[in-house]
């Protein structure tokens, strides 16, 4: 990818950290992303996410080892990024946590977010290491190594397209309450949606429609639970 941004114009669009536009962005970090890429190998994965659009299923405006997830420019957020775009004040980045990839590889994940010059989230670098080729040599010493802590639960997910983002965090969140779908209650049914609506899963499109379809009730009556739950009723 290029830019028509030359170095000189660099003090017009990154100011204290913050960048003018996502070209701004591309501009300075694709160099950076190039060099994090070599210098770990090519089971690292190293994207630059456009989220000055909104536009969560087409958000990769660069990537570097996109084999790693499976993932090209064009391709889609993770679920991380809904969570930005429901609560753009906070906090978001994050270093060192567990994301999984389609196939359920597990990456070791960090991501750092940058705003424009109003606050608003334009931009978001992720670095993400497939521990696949450790985790085979892991097993092969398997013997000789101490007992592995209990593993942390799944951060980050890391799909092809939003709606198998969408479909893993309904199975997540499925799973959570324990219940097969046929044998849940209506506050089995709330709490799927409560936990979907924490991890920013209503900001993909017609996403309420389908998770009242995996749930097994009606596009109005999952409105009407949301409503509850956002209203401090459910």
């Amino acid at each position: 990818m290029t830019s028509d941004t030359g170095a000189g114009d660099l003090r017009a669009v990154v100011t204290k950290g913050r960048f003018e536009s996502i070209e701004a962005a591309y501009l300075v970090l694709w160099p950076v992303m190039r060099a994090i890429a070599a210098a770990v190998g090519d089971h690292c994965e190293v994207v630059l996410h456009d989220l000055s659009r909104r536009d969560l299923g087409h958000t990769i405006h660069a990537i570097v080892n996109g084999h790693v997830t499976g993932r090209a420019v064009g391709g889609p957020s993770t679920n991380l990024g809904l969570e930005v775009v429901r609560d753009e004040g906070a906090e978001h980045d994050e270093f060192g946590y567990v994301g999984r990839t389609a196939d359920g590889r597990e990456l070791h994940c960090s991501s750092v977010y940058y705003r424009d010059a109003s606050g608003r989230v334009i931009a978001a670098l992720c670095i993400n290491v497939d521990l696949t080729p450790l985790q085979t040599a892991q097993n092969v010493l398997a013997s000789l190594l101490p007992a592995r802590a209990p593993a942390q639960p799944d951060r980050e997910i890391h799909t092809p397209d939003i709606a198998s983002l969408l479909d893993t965090m309904i199975g997540d969140a499925i799973a959570a309450v324990g219940r097969p779908v046929a044998m849940m209650g209506k506050g089995d049914r709330v709490a799927v949606l409560r936990a979907l609506d924490a991890r920013g899963a209503f900001h993909v499109k017609r996403s309420v429609e389908t998770v009242a379809k995996r749930l097994g009730i009606s596009r109005v009556t999952a409105y009407a639970y949301l409503d509850q739950l956002r209203s401090g009723e459910g």
